[in-house]
């Protein structure tokens, strides 16, 4: 891994390479994938089944679309006991964490008769995407749906690409259905975010689409925002990990490629206050890619995203963590939780070298579903509240209104809305007519 010294000129070429990332730079496909969900919408399951034959080499009907409980029973004789046991312990950690974000409606009264509040809805319908073909990642549907499950969302349906042989990858619908979901359907890519988001014959419209996906996924969440909700639009995988003299190098290495093996666009940072650790790092990470079986994945993401900077002081590191705003970000030091109260922008913060990224992706219970792209900055991760609404409550008696009904008018008449300022004075125009009298 290439080793440089962090300055504002280093740290300022770093994010503008980052930069490059970002689902923004996708622009050329925008128009494949806006001709493709156009054409869903407007002819519903009959262009979904010619993209799924286009795209997935696979012949499916309307009646063979979705999946049926003879082939989740078979999926489980495909899964292995021990990986179902594992799927189980997930899912039941991603739900103990989830549960404690829940939120209660409130209501607020006041001995005038003011009547305040907020009620808490689920939304009545979510969207996973699930990848499928050559990836597979129950993990990710897991954060989705346990997610969605935990927040009241009585319908959730899944979108998947089937294989050529018209098959969904069994450990797809086993994780689904420790989820309870049986609501599965063989399609992928943009058409079917498109299916989703406005509905066909066969696939209801749901009010929020879920989940990872490819470029094309990706370009097609972003398309039908404002249709439909959606939870983001992720870019690839990053992981930053901020060290001093007191890591083990061996730790740091192997942290930093279980991000950079994702794709050939992922990124792979290490900050550090030890130029030998830095040398050693280097050292320990080249020896590892000889004997990972995503090599060439791994090298060519390094080339292109992957840095090992050395800061002056762990202040400067930690500015400049900050600054990149890392979807992942593991600390590394002697007092890791003195660092973390200075860290304001990461999607998922790990302390301490037992606590290593792929924790955060399979099994602890927050959520993997994290900002990238530097949006850590201002997005939070996946949770309970991305698949509830919240409706004001709002009750005034005529006491209450009418201590308030002139400071209403005129805030109305200052911004020259008559009709408004109208609507509250009709209700006391009779005691404006006594008082003229």
């Amino acid at each position: 891994m290439k080793i440089i010294d962090l300055t504002k000129d280093t740290k300022r070429d770093l994010l503008g390479t980052l930069l490059k990332r970002s689902p923004d730079h996708y622009g050329g496909y925008e128009q494949t994938v806006a001709d493709i969900v156009n054409d869903v919408r407007a002819r519903g399951d009959e262009a979904l089944l010619a993209y799924t034959e286009r795209f997935d080499h696979c012949l499916l009907t309307k009646e063979t679309m979705r999946v049926t409980r003879e082939e989740i029973e078979e999926a489980y004789t495909q899964v292995d006991d021990e990986f179902i046991r594992v799927l189980k312990a997930s899912a039941a950690n991603i739900r103990a964490f989830h549960e404690k974000q829940l939120r209660t409606s409130w209501i607020d009264t006041k001995p005038d008769g003011t009547i305040l509040g907020q009620r808490m809805i689920p939304l009545e319908t979510a969207g996973i995407y699930v990848p499928g073909g050559k990836a597979a990642y129950p993990s990710s549907l897991l954060m989705n749906a346990v997610t969605a499950r935990v927040a009241g969302v009585p319908r959730i349906l899944i979108c998947t690409p089937p294989g050529s042989d018209g098959k969904v990858v069994p450990v797809t619908l086993v994780a689904a259905d420790i989820c309870g979901i049986d609501e599965i359907y063989k399609c992928g890519g943009a058409q079917a975010v498109a299916a989703m988001a406005f509905g066909t014959e066969t696939i209801p419209k749901v009010e929020k689409i879920t989940g990872p996906g490819n470029i094309f996924v990706a370009l097609a969440k972003k398309a039908v925002f404002g249709y439909v909700s959606i939870d983001s639009i992720a870019g690839p995988s990053e992981i930053l990990v901020l060290a001093d003299e007191s890591a083990n190098p061996r730790y740091v290495a192997a942290d930093l490629l279980s991000q950079a093996e994702h794709d050939e666009m992922a990124s792979a940072i290490l900050i550090t206050t030890s130029r030998k650790l830095a040398e050693a790092v280097s050292v320990e990470a080249d020896a590892f890619i000889q004997k990972l079986s995503r090599k060439e994945i791994i090298q060519k993401s390094l080339a292109e995203y992957g840095y090992i900077l050395v800061a002056e002081s762990m202040e400067d590191a930690v500015n400049a963590a900050n600054d990149i705003a890392s979807e992942h970000l593991e600390i590394l030091t002697r007092n890791p939780f003195d660092v973390m109260t200075r860290i304001r922008n990461a999607g998922a913060i790990f302390l301490g070298e037992y606590s290593s990224e792929p924790l955060g992706d399979y099994y602890a219970g927050p959520n993997h579903i994290l900002p990238t792209n530097g949006t850590a900055k201002f997005f939070s991760p996946l949770n309970v509240d991305d698949f509830t609404k919240k409706t004001s409550i709002i009750s005034y008696s005529r006491e209450a209104l009418e201590r308030a009904h002139k400071d209403i008018e005129l805030f109305a008449e200052k911004e020259g809305l008559t009709a408004h300022a109208n609507s509250i004075k009709v209700r006391f125009e009779q005691e404006e007519n006594d008082d003229v009298g």
